[in-house]
């Protein structure tokens, strides 16, 4: 839940999510209130930049954060994280490290000189793998300024002739329902195509995304092989995704073994 949006403008908001759009005259029936009640709900949502009205009702807005904004929140978490993901990647294999600043952590802990090849699609991951000597194939396409990404068909091309060990991938939400979910439909193909053209898939990402739910789901739970993450999701979260056989890596405080 939001703190900056009270109970019913978290209800509206999870239901733009969900459905895409919502109605005005739909919402006033559902919630037994007037008409002017909901349009301000919507000005809320829409000041805070997560909708845009339309004519009757409201689209979500989904607009990126900024790779910097990001690169602030949650950042110890995303150490740890980035640090015990790098472990997973062995000698001589393949790998697709997607943008984010989760999987940037990984790119940041890997060992100089590793015998790997690491395919990306973000230049700032791409820029540190260079100075560490690792060998880098840059996916080209359309740049996406805020999240330093390159999307597209050019990119996805890219991926088309490709088999990698295993792929790294970032995730705006993950629910049970809804899986991994991420703003942008550009980045949100691309992870589709890595994911189809890699043996392991892990998704990456610090504990706040647990719950979280955005407009395009590029995998349910159970299409991935492991998550690594700084803690234990919840519990209805974590249930499901172990009994349907995805691995749950829980990164250890600072100076501890990955659980």
């Amino acid at each position: 839940m939001r703190p900056n949006l009270n109970e019913r403008q978290n209800e509206i908001w999870n239901a733009i999510q969900r459905d895409g759009e919502v109605k005005i005259s739909d919402l006033k029936e559902k919630y037994a209130v007037t008409e002017m009640t909901i349009r301000r709900d919507l000005e809320k949502l829409e000041q805070i930049g997560l909708v845009r009205r339309t004519f009757g009702g409201a689209i979500p807005l989904t607009l990126d954060v900024s790779l910097k904004e990001r690169d602030t929140v949650h950042t110890d978490e995303k150490i740890r994280v980035g640090q015990t993901a790098a472990e997973l990647i062995l000698p001589g294999q393949a790998v697709f490290i997607d943008a984010g600043t989760t999987t940037l952590q990984i790119a940041r802990h890997m060992r100089p000189d590793s015998s790997v090849t690491v395919v990306t699609n973000a230049l700032n991951v791409a820029s540190v793998l260079l100075d560490k000597g690792i060998h880098t194939i840059v996916a080209g396409g359309m740049l996406l300024e805020k999240t330093g990404s390159m999307v597209g068909p050019i990119a996805i091309g890219t991926l088309g002739s490709m088999a990698f060990d295993q792929v790294f991938l970032g995730t705006t939400g993950i629910t049970v329902e809804h899986g991994f979910s991420n703003s942008n439909s550009f980045e949100a193909e691309l992870k589709r195509h890595a994911m189809r053209r890699s043996s392991c898939i892990n998704i990456v990402t610090d504990a706040s995304k647990f719950g979280e739910r955005y407009l395009h789901s590029f995998a349910a739970l159970l299409d991935v092989h492991r998550i690594v993450t700084d803690q234990a999701p919840p519990p209805h979260i974590g249930e499901a995704a172990v009994s349907g056989g995805v691995e749950l890596v829980v990164a250890a405080p600072e100076g501890g073994g990955a659980k």
